[in-house]
């Protein structure tokens, strides 16, 4: 069966494409992109798929080529939105199982391609052994790595995140003998930043959702303070390297102004 997702491969669309790199300052290419890859569950439905995993894997598939685009385009960091907590405990069984299996796969091919670096963000609990093993196995595949860094969010709550990031400020406070209420004078957003997740890198600078829809669904709810966001109409399969570019054409194009 084709799919929509093969369409705009002519040569039509790699002159388009090769116009839209060419109005990209390189300068102004964000270093950090989060991508929130939604709709691949209405995409597997549109086209007659039975299950819904069908859509999971030609989204997996297709977060493939988008690490590849970023890494060609000089992007440093990409963060995937892979499984939320609430999926965890919200998703029918069968489709979970499904999507957990897609996702330690995905990250055992992304583990073999050239020199990227695999990191899992978010909570173990909750997640089956063998996904776990097959994160870990990435990131130790990896970590000497120094390619593109990619971020698996699996398991991940942008609230828990913080909720775990001041639980190990107070561990931390409390094993160095200090007060709780000498942390409570002190405590700053840096220490809680450095104690995320994603601590030792740098927040996104461009967020980009797919599908339509235009919420942040508890992804990178802290380091998203100051970041720049973009929404694509396409369901997750059907993302184009143009759709991308586009993305970061725009980007380029704001005034950041972080407050000021």
């Amino acid at each position: 069966m084709s799919t929509r997702s093969e369409a705009g491969t002519g040569p039509l669309y790699r002159l388009y494409a090769s116009r839209l790199r060419r109005q990209i300052d390189p300068d102004r290419v964000p270093r950090h992109v989060a991508m929130m890859i939604d709709g691949n569950r209405r995409w597997a439905k549109q086209l007659g798929y039975e299950t819904p995993a069908h859509g999971h894997r030609a989204g997996a598939a297709k977060m493939v080529e988008f690490l590849e685009w970023c890494s060609d385009l000089g992007v440093e960091v990409v963060s995937l939105y892979l499984l939320s907590g609430d999926n965890l405990r919200k998703r029918d069984t069968g489709e979970l199982q499904d999507l957990i299996e897609i996702i330690a796969g995905l990250a055992g091919r992304l583990s073999r391609r050239g020199d990227w670096k695999v990191k899992h963000v978010g909570r173990d609990e909750g997640l089956p052994d063998f996904l776990l093993a097959a994160l870990r196995d990435a990131e130790s595949r990896t970590a000497e790595n120094a390619g593109l860094h990619v971020n698996l969010a699996v398991g991940y709550g942008g609230r828990y995140e913080i909720v775990d990031a001041v639980r190990s400020i107070i561990a931390e406070h409390r094993g160095h003998g200090g007060t709780i209420e000498d942390l409570a004078e002190n405590l700053t957003p840096d220490q809680i930043g450095a104690h995320l997740y994603t601590s030792g890198q740098r927040d996104p600078d461009l967020v980009i959702r797919t599908s339509g829809e235009q919420r942040l669904s508890d992804f990178l709810v802290w380091q998203s303070a100051h970041s720049e966001f973009y929404f694509v109409e396409a369901l997750g399969p059907d993302l184009r390297e143009v759709d991308f570019l586009r993305a970061v054409r725009d980007y380029g194009s704001r005034d950041r102004r972080f407050g000021r």
